[in-house]
């Protein structure tokens, strides 16, 4: 029997958000997986993995706000602006004290103006940018407004400072740390990056590749896998029913008539068994929802 959720996995370091995806795909012997929001290899933590008809849902989760723990370093710059990078210069970082420091740090907090690296999956006419960059062509990308909503020192060790970063989705947290290093001294790096929050999942309810595996072989994966609407747990409901359903699964026009849903913007739409039927929207029209995604079963 297919099955259709979400699994939140603690990625580990050392691996691609695809090679994850590809192990859980296996372990839970999923028709199609996929991912909201990837992480670089060299980072860990929160990983959300969508299965079979879920992979439809990924598109909701993009635009999450996300938490990070980041280790930065001071006094050293590389070219992808983390510890995986070429050295491209160095400096003394000096001893800039706490209230220095968290100063600095401050001035990040707000809606901030980003240049995207050179080296990211942002494209170029079709092109990966870090695919260019190795190929010594970089390409930068105009700055684009992001919002960091928290940003808290939480450990000092020079030239190391460790940060607890809450951001809007598109944020690059190694430019941040190299923006912020370049206010205390030379410039910086991103050392190490735990992402710790993403599309409402937290840190706390992820699973290790290792505990999906050992699940799955137990055959007790599925009680850890969360259903479709639940993990649409940041969106207004509505409940339908039997004939809304139907109409929903023929893509029959569902007037506003037909369902208690909210006046403006995008809500889940469930039966009387708290299933994912659709995700409709509301506003376009005051008389009838728009169409988002059905998921009645095929």
């Amino acid at each position: 029997m297919d099955l259709d959720g979400i699994l939140v996995v603690d990625k580990p370091e050392g691996i691609s958000s695809a090679r994850v995806v590809s192990r859980v795909k296996k372990a839970a012997g999923a028709r199609k997986a996929g991912h909201a929001g990837t992480l670089d290899p060299f980072a860990t933590g929160v990983l959300v993995c969508c299965l079979n008809r879920a992979t439809r849902l990924a598109r909701f989760f993009l635009d999450s706000e996300k938490r990070y723990r980041a280790l930065m370093t001071l006094g050293v710059e590389t070219d992808t602006q983390d510890a995986t990078g070429t050295v491209v210069a160095t400096c003394d970082p000096g001893k800039p004290d706490t209230a220095e420091i968290r100063a600095a740090v401050e001035a990040f907090r707000g809606k901030i103006r980003q240049q995207p690296p050179a080296f990211s999956a942002l494209k170029h006419r079709g092109v990966p940018l870090y695919k260019l960059a190795r190929k010594g062509t970089p390409i930068q990308k105009p700055a684009r407004e992001v919002q960091i909503r928290s940003i808290e020192v939480i450990g000092i060790d020079l030239p190391q400072i460790e940060l607890d970063v809450t951001c809007s989705a598109g944020t690059y947290i190694r430019t941040l740390c190299a923006d912020i290093g370049r206010r205390l001294s030379g410039g910086g790096h991103l050392k190490t990056l735990r992402r710790l929050k993403s599309s409402g999942f937290s840190i706390d309810e992820a699973l290790t590749l290792e505990q999906i595996e050992q699940e799955a072989q137990a055959g007790s994966l599925t009680a850890r896998i969360l259903p479709m609407a639940s993990a649409l747990r940041n969106m207004p409901e509505a409940v339908a029913d039997r004939q809304v359903v139907e109409k929903i699964s023929f893509g029959r026009t569902i007037a506003t008539a037909d369902l208690a849903g909210p006046a403006k913007g995008a809500f889940k739409v469930v039966d009387s068994g708290d299933r994912l039927v659709a995700v409709l929207e509301a506003g376009n029209d005051p008389d009838r929802y728009t169409y988002c995604g059905v998921f009645t079963k095929e």
